[in-house]
This record gives structure tokens, sequence and C-alpha cells, in this order.
């Protein structure tokens, strides 16, 4: 009788704990067979790399594999991505990060000038997610989305603890599809603002022969329409939006043209350079960029366009080429989207030069980073140095700050009064 109410009982009890087991789990029988497998290849670390002890690692990937409720969520290359993205950010530098392939496709897709989706720029400040620049003409631009907005939320996710990577591949998407992100604007309301996506098509480079409107009291309104008098005051305006894959041949094919323009219109009475909302890009087209503005100086010591210290040795990057517009009067006009690369270039100038920037104080990224291919379709972006303008400037963090210092009207944002004041200064 004792032997049949313990066998009782025991049937009791692994009835509830298969019952329990199963409710809490939310798993079906067919994963009652469930093994992991794990193949490790390249398990010798490289040279150099001594004395690190891997059991932590393991005990945590082991404890996943085996104790997760949901084994449909144990990606095994989802999780190493995550484990080699922790590690890269536990070195706290926004602009050294790991890209999974897709991530990094977007980006190179990016420099070439054509992605899929709202055309912003991103970067971090602090913990925070936010818009160093939106593209021209970008659906991000055209819905209202401003150079220095802190993007809270995307599609309703909060971005705590987001990384860059991973607040780009949430924004992006397919042609035609919406996303929403919740901002906070530099004035500190917050707005809810639909973007559909769409194919970015980015053109470096514009230039245009332009003419201005002058008063006694300063430069008003600028007009494309083509001068129709003798005397008319006109200026070549040069927008250089990114340093991208084709930045250097759009520039070649244009620059001829301004500079004869220029040598043979004597109403035309200098350049404003627009670096507004540029991001950046490769450090050897601001070198290139910069060298047509500044002469290449006498030999062994040249011009310097940009210092660089990566710790250990010191390296300058010189004027390259006799450039077309080396006594043309220039103004740079710059704001809180203007980072990296074009941060080189209006440096530059104004050491060299002491011309003039107007706007907003810029950025501030002052590292150069080395973009490497994995050979997986993935990359990593590595800060291999800082980089510092020619009198020794070092703009991390803290940005150019303009001579002049002019804000945009944001209750009338179709007057570009930074544009006005930039001409203004260029003819005065």
């Amino acid at each position: 009788m004792k032997n049949r109410t313990l066998q009782v009982i025991v049937v009791i009890l692994l009835a509830f704990f298969i019952g329990y087991f199963f409710g809490t789990s939310k798993i079906n029988f067919d994963w009652q067979n469930y093994k992991p497998v794990l193949n490790v290849t390249s398990k010798e670390p490289p040279p150099g790399i001594v004395n690190v002890d891997f059991t932590p690692f393991w005990t945590v990937w082991q404890n996943l594999e085996a104790n997760y409720y949901d084994k449909t969520k144990l990606d095994q290359q989802k999780m190493l991505n995550g484990a080699i993205t922790g590690m890269v950010s536990a070195l706290g530098d926004p602009f050294t990060m790991y890209l999974p392939p897709v991530q990094n496709t977007d980006f190179k897709q990016g420099l070439a000038g054509e992605f899929s989706g709202i055309g912003a720029e991103l970067g971090n400040k602090g913990k925070d997610i936010i818009v160093i620049a939106p593209l021209d003409g970008s659906p991000a631009e055209k819905d209202g989305i401003k150079p220095g907005d802190t993007i809270l939320k995307v599609d309703g996710q909060s971005t705590v603890g987001w990384d860059l990577s991973k607040a780009v591949d949430q924004i992006r998407g397919a042609k035609g599809t919406p996303v929403t992100l919740t901002v906070m604007h530099s004035d500190n309301k917050q707005a809810d603002i639909t973007i559909i996506r769409d194919t970015i098509t980015v053109k470096s480079v514009v230039m245009n022969v332009e003419t201005a409107k002058c008063s006694t009291a300063g430069c008003g309104s600028v007009s494309k329409d083509p001068c129709s008098g003798n005397n008319c005051t006109q200026f070549a305006y040069i927008r250089l939006s990114q340093f991208g894959d084709n930045t250097n041949q759009e520039w070649e094919s244009l620059v001829k043209g301004i500079s004869d323009q220029i040598n043979q219109n004597k109403n035309i009475k200098g350049v404003v350079l627009d670096l507004r909302n540029n991001p950046g890009g490769y450090l050897t087209d601001a070198q290139f960029i910069a060298s047509e503005f500044l002469p290449m100086g006498i030999p062994p010591a040249g011009t310097v366009v940009v210092r660089t210290d990566n710790g250990t040795t010191q390296d300058q990057l010189k004027v390259s080429r006799q450039g077309l517009l080396t006594n043309v009067k220039i103004v740079v006009l710059i704001n809180a989207g203007s980072a990296s690369a074009s941060e080189i270039v209006a440096g530059a100038l104004r050491d060299n030069r002491q011309i003039e920037l107007v706007g907003e104080k810029s950025y501030g990224k002052g590292t150069v980073q080395e973009a490497q291919d994995l050979g997986d379709g993935a990359g990593l972006h590595i800060t291999i140095a800082k980089w510092l303008t020619p009198d020794g400037t070092w703009v991390n963090g803290k940005g150019l700050t303009p001579d002049v210092a002019v804000s945009l009207d944001p209750k009338n944002p179709a007057e570009d009064t930074q544009l006005d004041k930039a001409v203004f200064e260029l003819l005065k």
C-alpha cells in the first residue's frame, strides 16, 4: 500500500514539474531533443595577446545555450557579433566601431554616394545618438530633422543603451517604408517625425556663380539669376556636402570652369565655401580639397594642411598639388554639422590664410579612423590617431569657433542669414 502511495506521489510531482517547465519556458516537446552545436574555428589568439582568461565568456555562452527559455533566439552569429561589438565599445570611443555585414555595406554605400534611408549622418554625444547633419535634399532634411537633434526613440523604441551601428541599422530601410523618430531639438522641444525612406543620392560638390544684392546696410538676399548689368556684384558659391568616393572627381570636373569664370569676370569678388552639414569622410580628400586654396609653400617645409599624432609619432599632411584658387578671396561657412574632414579644411584655411569662418561652432571630431574589411562582409573602424590644425589646435569635443557668429532664423527658414552674412564679409 505504501509503495503504491509513493508511486502516486512521484507521478503527481513529475506531472507538476513537467507542466511547470513547459508552461513557464513556453517551449514545445520538439525542443526536448535540442543540442547546441558550436564549431569554433581560428581558436588560437594572435601574437601579443596573452593571459586572457576566456572562462567567463564560455561559461556565459554555455548557460545561455542551456537555460535561455526561447531557443529560437540563440543565433550564434548574432551572439558573436554582439560580443565583438561589446569588446569594441568597451574602449569608450564612439568612432571605433565594429560593423556587421549589413551596416558595413550601408556605410560603404553612403561614401559611394547612394543608399536607401532617410539621409542623415549620425553620431554620439556622450551616451546620446544625435544627428550630425541631414544631407542636402534628403527626406530627413525636408521633414525637419536638424543638426544636433538627439534621437530619443526609433519607431517607439528607446535609444538608451544603443550604439551607433544599432541606430543606423534601425533607421535605415527599404525605399518607400516609414520610420518615426522621436527627437529633441536644440531648443529642448520634443517632436515625433515620420519620414518615408528613399534612395539617397549624394552629390558631393555644387559650384555656381551667384549675384549678391547689397545695400549700405549689408547684404540681403542672394539671387541665382544671371547678372544683367555691367556693375552687378557676383561671387562663386561652392557647396561641399561630404568627402566620399566621388568627391575628388566631381570637384575636378567643376573647379576649372569656376576658376576660369573668376579670372575672366571682374564682377566676381571671391568664393563662399559652404561646409555646413558636411559630416566629413576621407582624410586624403580633405588634403586634396584644401590644396585647391593653399599655396604649396617652399620645400621641404611646404604648407601644412593637417597634423596627426598616433601617440608615438607625429606626422604632417601638406599641400599636395598646385591649386587654382590660391589667390582668390574666400569666406568659409560652418555649423554644428561640419565635422571631421570639413573641420580639417576649415582649420587649414584659417590657420594658413587667416580666412574667416562664418556661422556656428563646428561639431568637434578630432580623430582619424582606419576602415578595415574583415573578410566576411563585416568591417572594423579603428581610431588610429588624433588630428590637429596646422597651428596645433585639437578640435575634439569643442569644435572650431567661427570668427563671425550668426545663426539661422527659425522663424524665417527660407532666408539663409548665414550665407547672407558670409557674402557681406566677402564683399566688405
